[in-house]
């Protein structure tokens, strides 16, 4: 099949792919008293009265709104608002049909870094939930980080933590098969934009030791004073060696190698040079880091990739429907790293140790059972959080 010249159809065709309808019925004046004025006035007053019950008499509490400046649209880049759209009606499918969460896509016409978070922040008390969508780092650190501040909802950057909420799921399955701990592995990731950065901070959290990032020119190093600030802050916390040099001496006798960067980055050699049992996750799109074919030919053990083509489709899709469900449900006021890991527990423990197989690691994005499982482990992450914070 004809994937782009499908899709062109279907678009022209349908003409967007989400809609909004009623969930109620208007059939006489009785009716239109009750759902709009003057019987309206009685629920607006009594959220007047106390804000929470917004989550009780509105749809707040099941929308989210999936928010980008088109900066960073999939492979496409900065295409700009407009064209962004398509994209994050997707996203919206996705939330529906994989959460039962009402997304509203908002494309914003502005990349100005304060622009944005205020324009977010006074939009805020409409929705449960902000997923943030395809914004360029390291703007999307800044704009991230002070929403958390302005905003008592859940702010979530979906390219950041739910790819790596994914990854360190294949990751803990793919271990089990190769007979390594995460506490013991040396892992490079090739990236050091949003999700490689989040990546690396996440698998640290579940315990990695020795992790390596380079970006275009190179290992990050905190000898090195030509880093950004964002870079020199990941710097700190990895590549405990101080390697300097380029992408083939950080994958030298490494164990893992997770490639968030750029199509055919990475030789037959490169792999060639990694440990036993290596474990390549190249999920650059459309095309990867290095073929699974050429990987697997070079002697990769496991090999995963962000291509629905090849079997351990490592896919966000995998994530964020049910982390929102799970948060909107408990009506959490933010995303921590406890529900984050849930998460990530919950997506790998929905493939019984039994059923892994070196190209099943990961599950259907489409199985609605896992993200049922999801939500409930963020749910009840949620809930453990309030109550730790009550005491």
């Amino acid at each position: 099949m004809n994937y782009k010249e499908e899709s062109i159809k279907l678009h022209r065709k349908m003409q967007g792919k989400i809609e909004m309808i009623s969930r109620v019925k208007i059939r006489n004046k009785d009716d239109l008293s009750i759902v709009y004025s003057p019987g309206v006035a009685e629920p607006s007053l009594e959220i007047f009265k106390d804000n929470k019950l917004s989550y009780l008499y509105t749809r707040k509490h099941n929308t989210v709104a999936v928010i980008t400046d088109g900066s960073a649209v999939l492979g496409l880049g900065n295409i700009g608002a407009q064209a962004s759209m398509p994209v994050m009606e997707g996203k919206a499918v996705l939330f529906k049909l994989l959460g039962d969460v009402d997304a509203i896509p908002l494309c914003l016409d502005t990349q100005d870094t304060n622009e944005i978070i205020k324009t977010i922040t006074i939009l805020s008390k409409s929705f449960g939930g902000i997923n943030l969508e395809d914004i360029s780092a390291p703007r999307c650190f800044e704009i991230e980080n002070a929403l958390k501040k302005s905003c008592d909802i859940p702010i979530f950057h979906d390219d950041q933590h739910g790819t790596a909420i994914v990854v360190g799921a294949a990751l803990l399955n793919a271990l089990k098969l190769a007979e390594k701990k995460i506490t013991h592995v040396k892992i490079v990731i090739n990236g050091a934009g949003s999700a490689g950065t989040a990546i690396a901070n996440f698998l640290i959290s579940i315990g990695a030791q020795h992790i390596i990032v380079c970006d275009k020119f190179g290992i990050l190093s905190k000898s090195d004073p030509t880093l950004s600030k964002a870079h020199r802050i990941l710097s700190e916390k990895t590549n405990q060696e101080q390697l300097t040099g380029k992408l083939g001496v950080a994958m030298k006798d490494a164990d893992v190698f997770i490639g968030v960067s750029v199509a055919g980055c990475v030789s037959k050699d490169m792999i060639s040079s990694m440990n036993h049992k290596s474990i390549v996750f190249a999920m650059a799109n459309p095309i990867p880091e290095i073929l699974p074919e050429d990987a697997y030919d070079a002697g990769a053990y496991i090999v995963g990739t962000g291509s629905s083509k090849y079997s351990n489709q490592i896919n966000n899709v995998l994530a964020f429907p049910g982390i929102f469900r799970g948060a909107l449900d408990a009506h959490a006021k933010e995303i921590t790293y406890d529900m984050m890991k849930a998460a990530s527990l919950a997506i790998a423990n929905s493939i019984q140790q039994k059923d892994l197989r070196t190209d099943y690691i990961i599950p259907d994005p489409l199985d609605k059972q896992v993200h049922q499982s999801i939500a409930k482990a963020v749910h009840d992450s949620a809930l453990i959080t309030k109550v730790e914070k009550t005491h």
